[in-house]
């Protein structure tokens, strides 16, 4: 739609209409595959603390338990504001680019907390 792949660009071209407005189907899309690629809920098959006894926290000590945990709310953090970015009108204004990446974190962990993880035989299927 912008012709190039500069972040900036797409602040610019976010300036009278937010491409999620526009490209709504392809943001559901965008959606579903950076909560699979977060390994959060509805895809966290790596990690699935109701089957196992306390999963990484055996296999990994204190420090990288800590690290693994950390990276993992990183990547969520840096998504957050890759989603602003692409799709809800960049760093028009700083105060309101903090706001919604704060919102989309929020909304991260509402997700782990309210929607249950597939079988992996549905996880097929959605393939």
């Amino acid at each position: 739609m912008i012709s190039t792949y500069g972040i900036y660009n797409f602040g610019n071209f976010q300036y009278f209409m937010w491409f999620i407005i526009l490209c709504l189907p392809l943001f559901l899309r965008w959606v579903a595959s950076i909560l699979a690629e977060t390994n959060r809920t509805p895809f966290d098959f790596s990690e699935g603390e109701s089957e196992l006894v306390s999963g990484f926290n055996i296999e990994y000590g204190r420090g990288g338990f800590a690290l693994l945990f950390l990276a993992e709310y990183g990547r969520i953090i840096f998504i957050s504001y890759l989603v602003v970015l692409l799709f809800m009108g960049g760093v028009i204004n700083l105060f309101l680019f903090n706001f919604i990446g704060c919102f989309i974190c929020m909304w991260f962990i509402w997700v782990r907390g309210t929607l249950p993880r597939f079988r992996y035989d549905k996880l097929i299927y959605l393939a």
